[in-house]
């Protein structure tokens, strides 16, 4: 403030005023969007091991958990599911819009997703950042929950998948978009560090008797 002030002095009296003065603009209030991406293909049935609960029951309840903190904190977010049955059938479902309130409705369409179909990642996480793009906050995410490596009937080689969810990932970084993945992984094979980046292994525990092994990825 007081190199402001000098300069000022300075330029008033006609003097040639010190350039070491520097500004900078902070953003005090919080303004970032959140879309909540679920990965709903039929590997989601499959059961933890040791528990009656599925992979499935694991993302609707980690999920409800953070609708209801995002909710309460007042900031706009979004839920989406999806699964695949080949390219040209790609099912993107909207449980909750950023419009939408979190209300009994939405919660009930949580609550009433299937496990069904493969998994083409790619496809659902370019639907999902065009819905962000359409967001004017200052900072958008998208955290996607899976349990796995993207696959499709049509598909032989998964990693054709892989490297397609992957180029989707670096296109919406491109646009100004962060992309995070919690991985429910249970056999260690995710291919999350390879589609969103590396991460710090994390234990995400369900019980007190139950530890389900997650890994949050990140692009960089």
């Amino acid at each position: 403030m007081d190199a402001c002030i000098e300069a000022s002095i300075s330029h008033r009296i006609g003097e040639m005023p010190d350039f070491r003065v520097y500004g900078r603009s902070e953003r005090r209030s919080r303004d970032f969007s959140v879309l909540v991406l679920l990965d709903v293909s039929q590997s989601t049935a499959d059961r933890i091991h040791g528990k009656d609960d599925t992979v499935l029951d694991l993302e609707r309840f980690s999920t409800a958990l953070l609708a209801k903190t995002i909710s309460a904190a007042g900031d706009p977010f979004a839920i989406a599911a999806f699964c695949s049955d080949t390219r040209e059938d790609v099912r993107y479902f909207r449980i909750k819009d950023f419009d939408e309130t979190y209300n009994t409705f939405a919660r009930s369409r949580l609550a009433g997703i299937r496990s069904c179909l493969s998994t083409r990642s790619g496809a659902a996480i370019r639907r999902a950042g065009a819905d962000l793009a359409k967001r004017q906050s200052h900072r958008r995410l998208l955290l996607v929950v899976t349990d796995g490596e993207p696959s499709d009937v049509d598909v032989d080689d998964n990693r054709y998948l892989v490297e397609d969810a992957r180029a989707a990932v670096h296109s919406l970084n491109r646009k100004g978009i962060d992309t995070f993945c919690v991985a429910l992984d249970s056999d260690g094979r995710s291919c999350a560090d390879r589609i969103f980046g590396r991460g710090e292994p994390q234990q995400l525990r369900v019980s007190d008797n139950c530890q389900f092994s997650c890994r949050l990825s990140f692009i960089v």
